[in-house]
């Protein structure tokens, strides 16, 4: 054995009860697993984990580190967190597969999730390029997790039909269904959507529904940021579960939860909703971050409308005095599509990160109104971040607590005062949900972090502690295991977690980063079970 963890409590992802055990490593794989009472394991390295519990490493199946791997080598975020893969591509925005043209527009677009990516070689256009990319890493050394990549279907739209508000041509809709199908075979593990953000939210049911068939007939997934988590969102999750059954389509709601005033208690029916969709046999899962705020970019609010044509025409409408003055009517008035139908409440909007230094003064503040939304934007060619104080507590547990839930961050890591689910997510389920509230068992929560994710990505060997599987760890105290980020220091590191392995390789060893870079791309193909796990 390269090693052996001693006398640890293992929660092995499974669900069921935990046990004391000896677990050895070997070749980055658990080799053994030898329970109290049997013959205890020898290796060349031994590491006493009396009082710790050991689980499957964290699986975020909702990631927007897609430039922060290659950037930041720690990756400390997520690497201290316990997650050992994330689950890029996300709301149906990111950097593959595109063009010149697409791979600029995007990067204005999302440059408030990921920064504008003028610090990183963007060198690649294909998914498989880019999944490529990512395996080189950093300096050519790999990543400090292993990442899993969505195919954006708002990239894909923007790169065959642009940003017109327009059905697509019949030439266009079999060019996407090629971009997707091609993503796929390179390795993608599904198809992404953010049907509140432009160029994505553009495509009506029936062109979703030509590229979920595709999704489909590779074995993949879709994963929705639906059309509204406001007002009409039971509709929009509705209309998400049907496109699933029509398309034969494996369904993973994006950040599942019901926001703002007009939703507030309605958990319940969401949950009715999804249970009837799964007796009915639709292959069904979630995600959700354990907090109430939502984060995303301060130009996501605006109408849909007000974006077509790209960035460059948005920054042309808000300097029109005319279209800005139709923009605030439907942000104050009727409810832009950009925020959910439901009338922009700016006293719950707060700046949290910025693009330009110099505007680094209205970090951490509310936004009194639109004409300050109005010169922000400008001022910060749209690049400004924010968090939106609209969710409710109650539907946040009730949701937790579904059978196909799993955990996602959505973690934004850009910004001088960023949202702490990108540094907090998974220690805040072991501290507050599991230990303080008791909203989960512990083992329970492990199977939410781990096997089922694992199950909805049809990885064969992930997720579980079981000879065999991949020795991708995680070793924390359940007495002490917290979230240290918060909305006053947002990028403060967990603790209670001493050690976390990927690989086999300790990526943290008594709660510091190595230098270890031991993460690779999980593809759709090499990594992936037809069959599910």
């Amino acid at each position: 054995m390269d090693l052996v963890i001693r006398d640890v409590r293992v929660v092995d992802g499974g669900g069921g009860p935990s046990y004391r055990a000896d677990v050895g490593l070997a070749a980055g794989r658990i080799a053994a697993v030898r329970r109290e009472g049997e013959p205890r394991l020898s290796g060349t390295r031994v590491l006493d984990a009396h009082g710790l519990a050991l689980s499957p490493g964290f699986v975020d199946m909702h990631a927007h580190s897609d430039l922060a791997l290659l950037r930041d080598p720690a990756h400390e975020a997520k690497a201290a967190q316990g997650v050992t893969l994330e689950v890029l591509g996300q709301d149906g925005l990111s950097y593959a597969p595109v063009d010149d043209r697409t791979l600029e527009e995007v990067r204005t677009t999302i440059a408030g999730w990921n920064g504008d990516g003028s610090d990183v070689d963007l060198d690649w256009r294909t998914v498989g390029e880019y999944l490529d990319r990512l395996d080189r890493g950093f300096d050519g050394q790999g990543i400090a997790v292993n990442a899993a990549y969505l195919l954006p279907q708002g990239t894909v739209r923007a790169y065959a039909v642009g940003w017109e508000d327009r059905p697509a041509t019949d030439a266009e809709l079999a060019l996407m269904r090629r971009l997707v199908a091609e993503g796929l075979e390179q390795g993608a593990v599904g198809m992404s959507s953010g049907l509140t953000y432009t160029p994505g939210m553009y495509a009506d049911g029936s062109e979703l529904a030509a590229l979920c068939r595709v999704v489909a007939a590779h074995g993949g997934y879709y994963c929705p940021h639906h059309r509204s988590y406001g007002a009409g969102a039971l509709e929009a999750y509705a209309e998400m579960v049907d496109l699933a059954r029509k398309a034969g389509c494996a369904l993973h709601l994006a950040h599942a939860t019901l926001n703002f005033g007009v939703n507030e208690g309605r958990a319940p029916e969401l949950l009715a909703l999804l249970d009837r969709a799964l007796d009915e046999g639709v292959d069904l899962s979630l995600d959700t971050y354990p907090y109430t705020p939502g984060c995303t970019t301060l130009v996501a609010l605006l109408p849909g409308w007000a974006h077509e044509g790209g960035p460059d025409a948005v920054l042309a409408r808000l300097r029109d005095g005319a279209s800005a003055e139709r923009i605030r009517h439907d942000l104050e008035v009727t409810g832009s599509d950009g925020c959910h139908g439901v009338p922009v409440d700016w006293s719950a909007v707060e700046v949290s990160g910025v693009g330009d230094p110099a505007l680094a003064h209205h970090v951490g503040r509310r936004l009194p109104d639109w004409a300050t939304a109005r010169r922000l934007l400008l001022a910060d060619r749209l690049g400004t971040t924010i968090l939106q104080h609209v969710g409710h507590e109650e539907n946040v547990r009730a949701i937790m607590r579904h059978r196909v839930h799993t955990g996602g961050s959505d973690g934004i890591l850009q910004g001088a005062k960023p949202h702490p689910r990108a540094y907090g997510t998974f220690p805040h389920y072991l501290g507050r949900y599991v230990r303080e509230l008791g909203v989960l068992s512990l083992e329970e929560a492990v199977a939410h972090l781990t096997s089922r994710p694992a199950a909805r990505l049809r990885l064969p060997d992930r997720g579980l502690v079981r000879e065999g599987y991949r020795a991708d760890l995680v070793l924390f105290d359940p007495d002490t295991v917290a979230a240290g980020a918060t909305f006053a220091a947002p990028r403060t590191l967990p603790s209670g977690i001493p050690h976390v392995l990927v690989d086999g390789r300790f990526v943290i060893r008594d709660g510091r980063r190595t230098d270890v870079l031991a993460g690779r791309t999980v593809r759709r193909g090499a990594d992936f079970s037809p069959s599910g796990v």
